[in-house]
């Protein structure tokens, strides 16, 4: 707006020529200059000047807006910009309707734990037809270690939508709107990135799923500068891909053992170094996110599911429109079920701790896994 010309701002013309006379042609030129001193170079009187700057000021200028006007912007942006439910009736509300459209949405946790179960039910809920509340469309399905199970797919579907999925013909249409990649290292895992702007337009995708990046990158790369500069450049792709087009996209993290130095870097309490430390021998979990801090502020929904005292729980630890709630679940026959609806608000590092209650094949900090 500094650039805006004066030419263009409806000033009187008797003032617009003679702003352009003495060769001050921009907003910037213009408030640059005192009052007294326009009042010099222009050779116009002080009420001109006042009466030119007011009205340069006010369109240069960007208009205040309220809170609340904000907020009423923002629920609009929501809204316009889509979800996909999750039928888990207390995240939907704590997420305003599910997963969001056009950003990274992570689900972290040990292995064991339910990841895969989850992005399962959602592949199977963006391919139902919009009339059962899906998505009608296309799901990728990147599937790093071969986890993907139709026949699991199916199980949820038919015990979820019976009407729907006893129909002849019904389940084999539904798993052949999903279409799983499995790429058998790194490498060609990035070259298929390159391709998926095209096939996300070509083929209709509602929905991008990686299970799992981690294993991915722990599986090539060890830790260091490297590894850093190839985890931002998929970062800043992947982020891409959701905001071009505006689908939701899921990545699944694994855990890995956590450093002395990360129990201040995940304590997110603006305490002191000492302390965090001092708090974090308190905990049973020395577990965090394979991918990292640096990961973990790329991510705009991180979905943690953990296990404590023998019940699990998927705990929302980032969103920027829900307090952090826990939510105790349960895996059956048609996929997670919550236990509560209404969610546990947690406070302070509990949030984003990870704890490890019999469950193995955990990711080190050297990206090896150990029993």
């Amino acid at each position: 707006m500094a650039n805006k010309l004066i030419n263009q701002m409806g000033l009187p013309k008797s003032i617009a020529n003679v702003f352009a006379a003495r060769n001050i042609t921009t907003a910037k030129e213009a408030l640059s200059l005192t009052e007294f001193e326009l009042m010099e170079v222009l050779d116009v009187s002080l009420a001109d000047v006042t009466s030119a700057i007011a009205r340069i000021s006010e369109i240069t200028c960007p208009p205040y807006q309220t809170a609340l006007t904000l907020m009423e912007q923002r629920v609009q942006k929501e809204h316009m910009g889509g979800h996909l439910p999750t039928r888990l009736k207390g995240l939907d509300n704590a997420l305003c309707g599910g997963i969001p459209f056009g950003v990274l949405t992570e689900l972290v946790g040990p292995a064991g734990i339910g990841k895969t179960q989850l992005c399962l039910k959602l592949a199977l809920l963006a391919s139902l037809p919009t009339a059962y509340g899906g998505l009608g469309g296309r799901v990728i399905y990147i599937d790093v270690e071969s986890k993907f199970s139709s026949k699991r797919m199916i199980e949820m579907g038919s015990k979820s939508f019976p009407d729907m999925f006893h129909t002849k013909g019904m389940a084999q249409e539904m798993a052949g709107r999903i279409l799983v990649l499995q790429p058998a290292s790194l490498s060609e895992f990035t070259e298929s990135l390159q391709q998926l702007k095209i096939s996300l337009l070509q083929n209709q995708v509602k929905l991008l799923i990686i299970d799992s990046m981690a294993a991915l990158i722990s599986g090539e790369y060890g830790q260091g500068p490297a590894r850093q500069h190839l985890l931002g450049w998929h970062i800043s792709f992947i982020k891409s891909l959701a905001e071009f087009s505006r689908i939701p996209v899921v990545v699944t993290n694994q855990v890995r053992s956590q450093t002395r130095d990360e129990a201040c870097q995940y304590s997110f309490q603006g305490q002191s170094r000492e302390k965090a430390v001092e708090d974090h021998t308190g905990y049973d979990s020395h577990l965090v996110a394979a991918l990292g801090i640096h990961w973990a502020h790329a991510v705009t929904i991180r979905l943690v599911l953990d296990s404590k005292s023998g019940k699990r729980f998927i705990k929302l630890a980032k969103s920027p429109i829900s307090p952090p709630l826990a939510f105790p679940y349960n895996i059956t026959s048609s996929g997670i079920t919550l236990l509560n609806d209404d969610g546990i608000e947690l406070t302070g590092p509990e949030i984003n701790s990870i704890h490890c209650q019999g469950h193995s094949d955990i990711i080190n900090f050297d990206g090896e896994r150990f029993q």
